[in-house]
């Protein structure tokens, strides 16, 4: 066998492994995964909405006295300081670093779908691998002892970021693409959920009728939530740069916060934190349905 021959092999061989068993349980794994994330923030801004949890914030960007993180961190924290809970963020981790791995394949080899091998759905892949690898990361080193890394403040890493990006040449000019990308984003997300096209990537046909419908609703609801967080992230992030205000970027908690802050008052903030579990368990029918 030539030397072509043999890279061709080579390459058959990964792309059946890509496409195999291990990666398709890493997928539904880390969609497990991303599923408890979501759930547990929605379920701390629902905490956060319901109860008087105003005080003020302390240098390393915590709440003051028993506030909570409604973000990553946040959800951190809740697991670790449950039975068992470093054993579960081991899993929590492994799993996310599932997702990237499955990730990875599609940005090699392409998406399941008769158009998912396109230069732009793999381009979405490679960037998810990197977004799912640095949140498996986060959670890794956060339960092998770096607290710092996966529960710090996601308000207070949303300033440093952004001061940092406005001291650089055209900085200003940069963060402002960076939060019109991001608004652009959450609109995008919202668009495809009330446009339902995450149908398309379920086996909705093999669901029975009332768990196709359920299914139906938490996509819609939990997709149209989680973009108006994006959009409203982007939002602040466009300000920030307007301003030449790095504080005026917002992490995961402040934005939360922020529609608590609405003459809708906490229900506003109540109905996106239901939308946010809703896309967690959403990502939890989608461990089980998702064509992999």
């Amino acid at each position: 066998m030539g030397l072509d021959g043999a890279v061709q092999n080579g390459t058959n061989q990964v792309r059946r492994l890509a496409k195999g068993r291990v990666v398709e349980t890493a997928a539904r794994a880390g969609f497990v995964a991303r599923g408890v994330l979501y759930a547990l923030v929605g379920l701390l801004a629902m905490r956060i909405a319901l109860t008087d949890d105003s005080g003020q914030r302390d240098g390393s960007g915590q709440q003051d006295g028993s506030g909570q993180q409604a973000d990553r961190g946040g959800a951190l924290t809740e697991i670790a300081d449950k039975p068992f809970g470093n054993a579960l963020l081991w899993l929590l981790g492994l799993a996310l670093a599932g997702m990237a791995l499955w990730r990875l394949s599609e940005a090699l080899f392409g998406q399941a779908g008769q158009d998912g091998r396109k230069a732009r759905k793999r381009l979405a892949s490679a960037g998810r691998f990197v977004f799912y690898g640095v949140v498996s990361y986060t959670v890794l080193a956060y339960v092998a002892g770096d607290k710092g890394s996966g529960s710090g403040s996601s308000d207070r890493q949303s300033d440093d970021v952004t001061a940092t990006a406005l001291d650089w040449p055209s900085g200003q000019w940069i963060v402002g693409a960076a939060g019109a990308g991001i608004i652009a984003a959450g609109l995008w997300i919202a668009g495809r959920a009330m446009l339902r096209k995450y149908r398309k990537h379920l086996r909705m046909s093999e669901m029975p009728a009332p768990l196709r419908h359920t299914v139906d609703v938490l996509g819609m609801v939990g997709g149209l939530g989680r973009g108006c967080v994006f959009a409203a992230a982007g939002a602040f992030v466009l300000v920030a740069a307007v301003r030449h205000e790095p504080g005026e970027a917002k992490g995961m908690d402040d934005v939360l916060r922020s529609f608590r802050d609405t003459p809708a008052g906490p229900w506003l903030l109540v109905a996106v934190a239901l939308a946010l579990v809703a896309f967690g368990v959403f990502s939890w029918a989608s461990a089980r349905w998702r064509k992999v």
